[in-house]
């Protein structure tokens, strides 16, 4: 399930930027949302949100490539770690993994990324972003949760509440009579 969600991440990533570089002209920039929300064709060379896009590093390409690859492979060993019940952090994981590669085949297609979401409010911009951006910031934000949801360090897990449960009849063993039992307890989590 969760390499399918990986995978829809990319696909749906590819397709938005093949759709914004099929129908726009770079740089070309078309209202969405008045105040709000603009799709302006913008080629990254940097990091995520235009970090170090203006940098000009020698091998720059290559050197978010390597750390894109790098990091993938680490997500992915710590995934493949993760017990089968760990919904959340695998979500989040596949999020983040699809979102990479997502930016990773654009790199090594094209030697940029294509952003194309442009949000804004009044004076405030944030810089262009791409779904597979979206879909990492949304998975941090579900492993930010799901640590938060975690027992801190050195914190006994919660054992589950007990409540008196309905009395029952038992026979009492001397006299042969049926005695109620009220101190049969209920678990409920």
């Amino acid at each position: 399930m969760y390499v399918a969600i990986a995978a829809l991440v990319v696909v749906f990533d590819q397709l938005t930027k093949l759709l914004v570089d099929h129908f726009m002209n770079l740089h070309e920039s078309r209202l969405l949302v008045d105040g709000l929300l603009r799709l302006t064709y913008v080629q990254n060379r940097g990091a995520a949100f235009g970090i170090l896009s203006e940098a000009d590093l020698p091998y720059q390409s290559l050197l978010f490539a390597v750390v894109s690859l790098a990091a993938l492979g680490a997500i992915a060993a710590y995934a493949w770690r993760l017990p089968a019940r760990s919904r959340l952090p695998q979500t989040a994981l596949a999020l983040i993994m699809g979102g990479a590669l997502g930016n990773l085949l654009d790199r090594a297609r094209l030697g940029y990324v294509i952003d194309f979401v442009d949000a804004y409010w009044g004076v405030h911009h944030w810089p262009a972003f791409n779904v597979a951006d979206s879909a990492i910031s949304i998975g941090v934000v579900l492993l930010v949760i799901d640590i938060l949801r975690q027992p801190q360090a050195g914190e006994a897990p919660q054992p589950p509440r007990v409540e008196p449960g309905p009395p029952t009849l038992e026979q009492d063993a001397g006299s042969g009579r049926a005695v109620v039992d009220t101190s049969s307890p209920v678990r409920s989590e």
